[in-house]
């Protein structure tokens, strides 16, 4: 058929067309948390703009998919910084991802793995904390997606299905759109945020590229991020929204195999 991967700048070409997206909110405009992350830190977020740490007034994208819950999304630098705030419940994850430099993208992923290291050299730095204070028990890891097989429509000319193998694992295959026939099995993370409402945090190792995104097993709907760069090079970076609706195709029972 003649398939051949894309860099993410011209993915983010094929779902910017009539993408169900959820539109920004205001909601934390003016707002200024206390986040304890292993650390105290501050975070201030005003109308499309947030700062924290050394970074001022970083362009953000504000969504909420749940009453109470926020995702707060930018690049600093060249780091990717994506928050999941649970004002309810007084709870952060904080997600900052890199990308692999020319050289570490230049290695295959054989002479990664003969080193003893992983096929990706994408990282997500992923931790969990409390705000203002909240003694509420922290956002941890999941295994309540493994299993299922889900289809995902970003738009009438995107669309994905998912396959859950492991809590590291997942297969990803487009079914229509831009990188149609396209598939692979990439290392990923699973945090639970809520009932039903999943933290889902990718990282490809063939096109290096990051993907964030909350998965509403209840609402049947997704809102996120993918981030990369623009080309085949590491001279320009891409970060642009995504959210889909959601089907649960089938799902196997692990429990049988679990440790």
């Amino acid at each position: 058929m003649g398939e051949a991967f894309i860099p993410v700048g011209a993915l983010g070409e094929g779902f910017a067309p009539d993408a169900d997206l959820l539109e920004p909110v205001k909601d934390l405009s003016g707002t200024r948390f206390a986040l304890d992350l292993d650390g105290p830190r501050a975070l201030s977020i005003d109308d499309g703009v947030a700062s924290w740490g050394e970074h001022e007034d970083v362009p953000v994208r504000v969504t909420s998919i749940r009453d109470g819950l926020y995702l707060v999304d930018g690049v600093a630098g060249e780091v990717s910084t994506t928050f999941v705030l649970d004002t309810d419940a007084g709870l952060v994850t904080l997600v900052e991802g890199r990308l692999p430099g020319p050289e570490e993208r230049a290695e295959s992923a054989y002479t990664r793995v003969q080193r003893g290291e992983e096929p990706t050299g994408v990282t997500a730095r992923i931790r969990h904390g409390a705000i203002d204070g909240s003694t509420a028990a922290r956002h941890a890891p999941t295994r309540e997606l493994v299993g299922l097989r889900n289809r995902y429509t970003y738009s009438p000319n995107e669309v994905y299905e998912h396959i859950y193998l492991s809590p590291g694992r997942y297969t990803w295959h487009c079914l229509r759109g831009v990188e149609q026939g396209l598939a692979d099995t990439d290392a990923c993370h699973h945090i639970a945020v809520r009932d039903k409402l999943t933290l889902f945090v990718w990282r490809e190792k063939i096109v290096p590229t990051l993907g964030v995104i909350l998965i509403d097993l209840e609402a049947l709907h997704t809102d996120g991020k993918i981030f990369g760069n623009d080309g085949f090079d590491t001279s320009s970076l891409v970060n642009f929204p995504v959210g889909a609706g959601a089907e649960i195709v089938n799902r196997t029972d692990c429990s049988a195999f679990e440790e």
